[in-house]
């Protein structure tokens, strides 16, 4: 099971579902999926517990913040892959507001442990990544909300 987006759970409520590529960074989440990531894979995880792991990662991320700016790090945009493999090892591409920020140092160790205190996960892999570089259509509609960007 891979899951790339928000707009991906409104699809599959009956809403119209829209392509996601990654050329439309608003539309990455977090992709959640198991055997490397690669579509179509089957996961020797059982989906429930997929979902349930899916859940307990975001809400993990979730609470993990910009110093600089009162929301989550998931909501900002600023993660782009979550990868669980078989044996719950997890993979996590993520970038930064600016490659400059001040705490590019310690925000991958907090998304390690955050990921980490989830339970079932295996090792906990944080990769930093500005390609593509963030901006601020990658935030939610509740991170703009939470920032009167409305």
């Amino acid at each position: 099971m891979t899951e790339k987006t928000q707009k991906d759970d409104a699809a599959r409520s009956g809403a119209e579902a829209e392509a996601v590529t990654a050329e439309e960074p608003s539309e990455i989440k977090a992709c959640v999926g198991a055997t490397g990531g690669e579509e179509g894979a089957v996961s020797a995880i059982p989906a429930d517990e997929l979902e349930r792991l899916r859940t307990d990662l975001i809400a993990a991320l979730k609470t993990v913040f910009d110093p600089e700016i009162p929301v989550d790090i998931y909501e900002l945009g600023l993660i782009y892959r979550l990868d669980v493999d078989d044996e719950r090892n997890i993979e996590v591409d993520m970038t930064l507001t600016a490659p400059g920020c001040p705490v590019a140092g310690d925000m991958p160790g907090w998304v390690e442990n955050a990921i980490s205190s989830v339970p079932g996960v295996g090792q906990v892999k944080v990769k930093l990544v500005f390609d593509p570089p963030w901006d601020m259509s990658r935030m939610s509609d509740e991170a703009k909300l939470a920032l009167n960007m409305f």
